[in-house]
């Protein structure tokens, strides 16, 4: 039982983490260089590990894995909003 709530943690922070940043940076960041660079999507996601690391260090349902999905679903949300962005 246990088990399943981890993995519904675990997806429902990945998604969250995915709309949201790619949200971000569409709307947001739109007329910033820095974000259309291809490190962009790498610094956000190693940011957002490790800003959740701690979160998923207190709580007993979820583990490391919940961060991990969840800083690349924001890698994959800022590239994704940054090649919505391209201006031709």
């Amino acid at each position: 039982m246990f088990e399943l709530i981890g993995l519904l943690a675990a997806g429902t922070a990945a998604g969250f983490g995915y709309v949201k940043s790619r949200a971000f940076v569409s709307d947001r960041l739109r007329f910033v260089d820095a974000a259309r660079r291809p490190s962009a999507p790498l610094v956000a996601g190693v940011a957002a590990t490790a800003l959740a690391a701690p979160v998923v260090w207190v709580l007993p349902i979820v583990g490391a894995g919940t961060a991990l999905a969840f800083g690349a679903a924001v890698g994959l949300g800022t590239r994704a909003g940054a090649k919505g962005t391209e201006l031709t």
